[in-house]
């Protein structure tokens, strides 16, 4: 039938093709992006011996003379919007009145540069004195380690998976006072529920069936399916949400019970090993090209974490907080003074806050947007 005697609505639907990258083209960007991440990685893993003599000196600094002057809160007040819209109020308070310092370190990487850069470990100083009505923890530790895992799509295609993945950490909260609501303990509990369930079986890791029939499982899925329709409700009705919103939807806090997937330090081994023989034969063709995969389509082994998962966005948010505010944190010090002095010398930081919405096209590096003590 010629084009014009189609009916106009089935020509309307007519998709026209997508455009598709050059075939001759192809491997050679897919080798090159493989070559730009490891350059990146290489970049971070010896750059991590040269630095950590400038961030002890730094920690020397803060001990010695700014300790009493709020330098981890007013960092963070001033930091990037990729750390700051994960602080609500009420967090920005609890870290105000009661954070005395933060240290990072990528324990993975010797002296000489050899190891996971990637691998990190966050340790969080606190003020146990009256002053802290929320939890009585000094210190609280939050590791995360970099894992890969190569599985196979339930249509049978390759498949590889890296990222950050962690246990959650448990904090003791005082009576009433825990602003996650119950959602870190649960997590933890289930956390704990897989460890005695592991030393009893004396498996390596559970089964995606296995974790689903623990009682923790269901009791935590549920927790967080209740915190996700009351974010909605807030949502719904943004007004009268005094204590604001974040991304996640919850307090900062809940950082701490970011878990990822259930990766073991051996299957991460033998899934690098594996990967990089992949990119090996890949590079002398002796891999065919393969076809797109659909990222909604589960793997073959499904460890059911996700559903269980109380921080989605919990490696992005360690990312930022570990390549941009502890690396910058002087600088976000600094600032956070020079902001204040634009006021005048009785200007607080906290009235920031009511600023916000005024001020939307101005720089989201340069100013803060939780209260701190001046």
């Amino acid at each position: 039938m010629p084009d014009e005697q189609v009916p106009l609505l089935e020509r309307a639907e007519m998709p026209e093709p997508e455009p598709l990258i050059p075939k001759e083209a192809a491997r050679d960007i897919s080798l090159l992006e493989h070559e730009f991440i490891k350059a990146e990685v290489d970049l971070l893993r010896h750059a991590i011996p040269v630095m950590r003599p400038l961030y002890t000196r730094r920690n020397e600094l803060i001990a010695s003379k700014l300790q009493n002057v709020d330098f981890w809160p007013r960092v963070l007040a001033n930091g990037p919007a990729e750390v700051d819209n994960y602080i609500l109020p009420s967090d920005a308070e609890i870290l105000g009145r009661c954070l005395r310092n933060i240290t990072i370190d990528r324990f993975e990487v010797n002296e000489q540069g050899e190891g996971e850069p990637r691998t990190i470990r966050f340790n969080f100083e606190f003020d146990t004195s009256e002053e802290n009505v929320w939890f009585e923890n000094e210190k609280i530790v939050k590791e995360l380690s970099w894992r890969k895992i190569v599985s196979k799509s339930v249509s049978g295609k390759r498949r590889v998976w890296e990222g950050l993945v962690s246990d959650p950490v448990r904090i003791k909260w005082k009576a009433g006072m825990d602003p996650t609501k119950g959602l870190l303990d649960a997590a933890c509990d289930l956390a704990d529920a897989e460890k005695a369930a592991l030393k009893k079986s004396g498996k390596a890791k559970l089964t995606g069936q296995e974790r689903i029939a623990l009682p923790e499982f269901e009791k935590l899925v549920s927790k967080v399916a209740e915190m996700e329709a009351e974010r909605e409700n807030e949502d719904r009705d943004d007004d009268e949400n005094e204590d604001g919103t974040s991304p996640a939807g919850l307090s900062f806090f809940a950082w701490f019970g970011y878990r990822g997937r259930d990766i073991t330090a051996e299957e991460s081994l033998a899934a690098t090993k594996d990967d990089n023989e992949h990119w090996e034969k890949y590079a002398k063709g002796e891999v065919p090209d393969e076809e797109s995969d659909d990222e909604e389509e589960d793997d073959e082994d499904d460890d059911a974490l996700e559903d269980a998962e109380i921080f989605p966005d919990g490696e992005e948010l360690t990312i930022a907080f570990g390549e941009d505010v502890w690396p910058n944190a002087l600088k976000y010090y600094v600032q956070s003074y020079e902001i204040a002095s634009d006021f005048g010398d009785d200007f607080d930081l906290a009235d920031l806050e009511d600023l916000e919405g005024d001020s939307e096209e101005e720089d989201e590096s340069s100013r803060p947007r939780k209260k701190v003590k001046t």
